[in-house]
């Protein structure tokens, strides 16, 4: 493991080496460059058509780090509302949950760390490219799953009163119950003005008595979810299991209206319990839905956030990735990627804007990054503008976790060099880049009405409509569908 650091920080020395030597001499590029580069300070964060600030564009820093992510709930809601005919809201839209929702062509590692892809493709024109950063985990075999120890905090309030909530909810539970292992327990909390233990720790054989406590659930008053969550927490440390995974699982339509509303209030009355590696998973439900709230306290719970809006989506989450919902290969993952000054002049991470960490995190294991299970995989895509006739490497990238039952750091990295590049999006690059492309295009255009890296926004419901052919696959053909509807209702 010393090695392998020691080589990542001399391969790091080495491009600012090769930077410093490019930088004696003046080129075409660099005389007509006019943009300010004084001494690391990062240039003031420029403001998007939303009002926010777009903190991901830089000229200066070339060191980009981010906690992983593999929530998706913000693609799930997006496909509801436009499929009801109305935009989703555009705090709403996050790109790197658009694209973490589909299927990726990245290879399994041998190991249980992360393999590390870098592809990219050159824009036409304008002297800027598309790079995607790819990692993925081994996938688990059902058989090789670790037991699970699921506490179920479920909303039962007034608003989960309606179609699609809490009727939803009864129907993933049983889903799940039927899925489980005889080395599985489950125990249930239900929540409205108060928290009360519907079942106590219980094994998953005895499904009998577990149906028959998910059917108890009914709704009733307002909603304290800090109160849930507390019993939740709680419940799950009383009958923690070292060799087990132990997971709260929060099924809920987030729309907290009693106790403490806020998620850094609810994450500091159970960060005690929390911190004995007791992870968590948000499940949203609902037509209004409490996006911000539930998104926050996955990405601060340790835990990822899933929205669920029909059948389908419960059978997905709680039947197909079942063993990645639940099981852990790496706490805290990091992704950290270094530009090399000398061929790139700037670059811009699409999305991930509560995800960044600074730099010198990186390596401080105690800083939290992102919870990744069993064939989980992640992207981010940079947009980036090249140096004018500039070769050589382009950018490294590499992944730091720490081991889910030893706390052991674990690094691999990947990088990429100017003539890997395909020399056009549309024709050379693989299938799956261009879907990742179009999917945060897509998120881009809903977020702030502009166009990525000079793509047309019309046109990406055509080359949506040509990937789903080449692909054979149904997500991105709804992917077209979507962004043809959207177009429709601005």
């Amino acid at each position: 493991m010393k090695q392998r650091t020691l080589a990542i920080f001399l391969a790091v020395l080495a491009l600012w080496f090769t930077a410093a030597c490019g930088a004696s001499a003046p080129t075409a590029d660099s005389a007509n460059n006019t943009q300010p580069r004084s001494g690391g300070t990062a240039q003031a964060p420029q403001e998007r058509e939303d009002g926010a600030e777009d903190t991901n564009d830089t000229t200066v820093d070339q060191i980009s780090t981010f906690a992983l992510d593999v929530d998706t709930a913000s693609y799930d809601y997006a496909r509801r509302v436009i499929g009801e005919g109305r935009l989703p809201e555009r705090d709403r839209v996050r790109p790197e949950e658009f694209v973490n929702s589909f299927r990726q062509d990245y290879r399994e590692p041998d190991d249980d760390g992360f393999s590390v892809r870098m592809d990219g493709a050159r824009m036409p024109g304008n002297g800027t490219a598309l790079l995607r950063v790819g990692l993925r985990t081994r996938q688990a075999q059902a058989q090789e799953r670790r037991p699970a120890n699921l506490t179920f905090v479920v909303d039962v309030s007034g608003s989960m009163g309606e179609p699609g909530r809490l009727d939803l909810v009864r129907e993933a539970l049983h889903r799940l119950i039927g899925q489980l292992g005889p080395g599985d327990r489950i125990s249930i909390v239900a929540f409205s003005d108060q928290a009360e233990v519907v079942l106590s720790m219980t094994p998953a054989t005895e499904r009998r008595e577990l149906d028959a406590a998910v059917e108890r659930l009914a709704v009733q008053a307002s909603t304290n979810l800090e109160a849930g969550l507390t019993s939740g927490y709680q419940e799950a440390a009383k009958a923690f299991r070292p060799v087990a995974t132990n997971r709260v699982i929060l099924l809920s339509d987030g729309l907290a209206n009693n106790g403490d509303t806020s998620w850094q209030g609810i994450l500091d009355r159970v960060e005690e319990h929390a911190g004995r590696q007791i992870t968590l998973l948000c499940v949203g439900v609902g037509r209004d839905y409490g996006d911000q709230l539930m998104e926050q306290l996955a990405d601060n719970g340790d835990g990822a956030a899933v929205y669920v809006s029909s059948a389908d989506d419960a059978r997905k989450v709680f039947v197909e990735q079942l063993a990645a919902n639940l099981d852990l290969r790496a706490r805290d993952a990091k992704a950290q990627v270094v530009f090399n000054p000398a061929t790139v002049e700037s670059y811009h991470l699409i999305g991930y804007e509560n995800r960044r960490i600074a730099a010198e995190d990186f390596r401080d294991d105690s800083k939290d990054g992102g919870e990744i299970g069993p064939g989980h995989t992640v992207t981010a895509l940079y947009e980036v503008r090249l140096r004018e006739g500039a070769s050589g490497q382009l950018a490294t990238a590499t992944v730091r976790w720490q081991d889910p039952d030893t706390r052991d750091p674990g690094e691999v990295s990947g990088s990429i060099v100017r003539a890997d590049l395909a020399s056009s999006l549309w024709e050379k690059p693989s299938p799956r880049f261009q879907v990742d492309v179009v999917a945060a295009a897509f998120a881009e255009y809903l977020r702030t009405g502009r166009p990525t890296a000079g793509i047309e926004t019309e046109q990406l419901a055509e080359h949506a409509g040509r990937l789903a052919a080449s692909t054979e696959d149904p997500a991105v053909a709804e992917l077209a569908s979507l962004i043809t509807r959207a177009l429709s209702l601005r």
